[in-house]
């Protein structure tokens, strides 16, 4: 069993992952309410509740037993430095009370891993000799920090097929919001109106839209509904609806795009999508559609794995430690 630890950057989270079962338990402790007041995260106020909501944590981790530990995974990048520091020292003081080794792992690995979660779950016996049908693996990671396309072969090395210029795509999610007037985070809430949109209505950006250019940027199209909005300064901004279904199909249309280019150049045998992004329901349909358009396996996180979690990073060093040994023998 492997306890997992992550704070990389407003979520503390714990759990504990069974080799034999899966994840067994996870508790994780969100500051959304607390900094919606600013618009955004504040780095030294995530980093003070990092220390409060560690010790509850903790407590029902205790309750729940780490009998039978062999290890602690905890987050090591990226992040915000302040909180991953919080996560690292919490890890370590564990490690002392409990005798046990640290790994730290790195957060992007964690999300990429975690569509495999659910497949482990429903065969945790046969899950090795079982990932031959999803290997070598394309896998897009898309958050409010990151957003990066990688191809993952079947002796699990990574390679960037693709990465933002600029900004991520929930952070265009949420600035698009902010300037829309919508509150803190949200991308939930673009989503939710540009439901009763039309996304033809307005035409906004695509940037490098060419097979050449294996890239994305969001920075542009943020800009440019700040221009479309500064036209109805001061007064009513007429079908907000359209004008998220808009935004949102921009953002989708970008990701997607760059996802299809890619299956047409790799040899892959599945697809996943992760990071909170990966909750938009006008993303995974793009995505499905791709999937089944290239005969393409399509593997999901569970819906409390999209966001940040520890179970992604107890999972990761799952599959780090038996590939490592695997290959060692």
């Amino acid at each position: 069993m492997i306890i997992g630890i992550e704070s990389s950057c407003d979520e503390s989270a714990v759990a504990l992952f069974d080799e034999k079962i899966g994840v067994v338990f996870e508790k994780i402790s969100s500051q959304v309410k607390l900094h919606a007041e600013y618009g955004g995260v504040v780095p030294e106020l995530a980093s003070r509740e990092h220390v409060k909501n560690f010790v509850p944590l903790l407590k029902d981790l205790k309750k729940f037993g780490v009998a039978g530990a062999k290890l602690i995974a905890v987050t090591k990048e990226p992040g915000l430095p302040g909180c991953l520091n919080i996560g690292l020292a919490v890890a370590r003081a564990l490690a002392l009370i409990l005798c046990l080794p640290v790994r730290e792992v790195n957060h992007l690995h964690g999300h990429l891993f975690s569509p495999f979660i659910p497949v482990h779950a429903k065969d945790p016996q046969s899950f090795f000799s079982n990932l031959e049908e999803y290997f070598p693996h394309l896998g897009l990671l898309v958050s409010g920090g990151n957003t990066v396309l990688f191809e993952i072969s079947k002796n699990f090395t990574m390679a960037t097929v693709a990465e933002t210029q600029d900004d991520a795509a929930g952070e265009a999610f949420d600035k698009g919001a902010r300037l829309l007037g919508l509150p803190y985070p949200g991308g939930n809430l673009i989503e939710k109106l540009a439901s009763s949109g039309n996304p033809k209505k307005y035409q906004f950006p695509r940037a490098f839209s060419s097979k050449s250019d294996m890239k994305f940027s969001f920075s542009g199209l943020k800009t440019s509904l700040r221009y479309f909005l500064e036209k109805f300064e001061g007064s009513f901004v007429p079908h907000i609806n359209d004008i998220c279904a808009s935004y949102q199909e921009a953002i989708v249309d970008m990701l997607a795009t760059k996802v299809s280019h890619a299956l047409e150049k790799h040899s892959c045998k599945s697809i996943g999508i992760s990071g909170g992004v990966s909750n938009n329901d006008r993303l995974r349909k793009r995505i499905l559609t791709l999937a089944t358009k290239f005969n393409k396996k399509l593997v999901l996180p569970l819906c409390h794995h999209r966001a940040d979690n520890a179970a992604m990073i107890a999972f990761a060093t799952y599959i780090g430690d038996n590939f490592s040994s695997s290959r060692r023998r």
